[in-house]
């Protein structure tokens, strides 16, 4: 069964809508210019929320180790990297903390597929949005997806997650031409950027567990 991340959570009512929708993952943001960023001190009243069972996602950009250490003492036990973090600076986090390690990287071109899998280097997990628009602010959760067809053919990796612009609408879809091991939403189960929508969130569910 493909597994679900929500991400971008910012409050109880949608962290405890993910979990009863059976996420996998719960995403929260450490990144200042992102609607949906996260103090330590609230992230950490709602990650406390979270079962074992339920993965704790940061998602932080070219973060220093002070930032994930404080991340990680909020609670989080999964690191996903959305900057321009090398191959050898994703092997140094992940000895450094012990931890799961994913790299997200930006797609519009197969070239850049490419070059995701191999910058990927050591990550644990490989996931793959939408390249964000040249005017954005946010490496990812700008509610675009990129052209899917651009995967024919391509040998990803085990464990490959797909992301940008997903809704209940379009999943299935996804899923049944792709078939990735997990799929990543944010602005797809919002009703503005950063306040999720609990229905949102049990349909989008639906789409995936329905199939």
């Amino acid at each position: 069964m493909t597994r679900i991340k929500f991400c971008g959570l910012s409050t109880p009512d949608s962290v405890d809508a993910a979990i009863g929708a059976g996420a996998a993952y719960l995403g929260f943001v450490f990144f200042p210019p992102s609607p949906r960023h996260l103090t330590l001190d609230r992230a950490a009243g709602l990650i406390a929320r979270v079962p074992p069972a339920t993965a704790r996602v940061a998602v932080l950009v070219d973060a220093d180790d002070e930032t994930i250490d404080a991340v990680l003492a909020a609670g989080i036990d999964t690191l996903q990297l959305h900057g321009r973090e090398t191959p050898d600076r994703i092997a140094a986090v992940r000895a450094r903390t012990g931890r799961p390690v994913w790299r997200a990287a930006g797609v519009a071109t197969r070239a850049d597929i490419t070059a995701a899998i191999a910058a990927a280097g050591p990550a644990d997990r490989l996931l793959l949005d939408a390249k964000a628009p040249r005017e954005a602010t946010l490496p990812g959760g700008n509610g675009q997806a990129f052209d899917w067809r651009l995967l024919d053919g391509m040998h990803l990796p085990p464990g490959w997650g797909l992301s940008g612009g997903l809704d209940a609408g379009n999943v299935g879809d996804a899923l049944a031409l792709l078939r990735p091991a997990f799929v990543d939403v944010s602005s797809g189960i919002e009703d503005q950027p950063g306040v999720k929508s609990v229905s949102k969130i049990r349909a989008f569910a639906a789409a995936v567990h329905g199939r």
